[in-house]
């Protein structure tokens, strides 16, 4: 492939996207604040960059993988960001869980390098990342998304074209939202079951049998039961994608009320030390009884 691509970003899903890349075949160039989680890409043929800028220069296809609207500004429009060297037809794609009004600021930055910008979140998490089993909710043009679809499949099983540029951040947010208000009501009515007397085993294979049932129930609730926390999907990210959420649903005169209870679950998380562990951890604080 001709497609010379740069990815910023290599935490939990980024360094699964760029492996992917790389068994590909396609030329590579990574960035990571911290160097030393390149290294393993980097004996496998990806080239490291000191900066996003020199990540960005010479590639046809950008793509940002990171945690929030704060860390996508800072490698896009920072000290050294890749849009200092972003070249007229680079397609940028934003495949952190951003903001629509992110979004659509960086949507206007891009234009004006000549450059088109593409919001291509996720569904899926570091298995999915890993294995290049990904979704990939795009906003964005026909013409862009076309341009880069020989990309994306290399790490997807999916990619779905939502509408204009910020359609895919808002169906993002909307599935984060839900994923969130089931894990915290999981982990409340795992609590109950271990305090009720019941057997935990077969009160969830009931229930992941039974109306409850998602994936999302099933794998949840088997790492809450192990009290196995490794990380899949951080729980202070969660908790950010719940604000994220709030605040876009405000835009649309929608209360997300159950978003506000959630989040208190995971903001007491957070405060009780388990930010940086698997947001399967919501439930210790309940089982503590705090």
């Amino acid at each position: 492939m001709s497609e010379s691509v740069a990815i910023l970003g290599l935490g939990t899903m980024g360094s699964g996207m760029a492996a992917n890349l790389l068994k590909a075949g396609i030329p590579l160039a990574v960035y990571n604040r911290t160097p030393a989680k390149a290294q393993a890409l980097v004996s496998t043929g990806a080239r490291f960059a000191a900066t996003p800028a020199e990540a960005a220069k010479s590639a046809s296809i950008i793509i940002c993988m990171l945690a929030d609207d704060t860390a996508s500004r800072a490698v896009w429009t920072g000290k050294d960001g890749a849009l200092s060297m972003v070249r007229p037809g680079t397609v940028l794609i934003e495949s952190s869980t951003a903001s629509p009004a992110w979004i659509a600021e960086l949507a206007g930055l891009a234009a004006q390098h000549g450059a088109e910008l593409l919001d291509a979140p996720v569904t899926g998490s570091r298995v999915q990342a890993a294995s290049g089993q990904l979704t990939f909710l795009v906003g964005g043009s026909e013409a862009a998304l076309q341009a880069v679809i020989p990309v994306l499949k290399r790490m997807s099983k999916e990619i779905v074209h939502l509408g204009p540029t910020g359609s895919g951040a808002k169906m993002k947010l909307i599935n984060n939202f839900l994923c969130g208000v089931q894990v915290a009501s999981l982990a409340e009515g795992l609590a109950w079951i271990e305090r009720s007397g019941l057997d935990p085993r077969q009160a969830l294979s009931i229930l992941s049998a039974g109306a409850p049932a998602s994936p999302l129930l099933v794998a949840i609730s088997e790492r809450m039961m192990n009290h196995n926390y490794a990380v899949n999907f951080l729980l202070k990210l969660m908790a950010k994608d719940m604000r994220y959420a709030e605040t876009e649903a405000a835009n649309c005169d929608v209360k997300l009320t159950t978003a506000e209870i959630s989040l208190a679950l995971f903001q007491r998380a957070i405060a009780d030390g388990y930010g940086d562990q698997d947001m399967a951890s919501v439930i210790e604080p309940i089982r503590a009884n705090k």
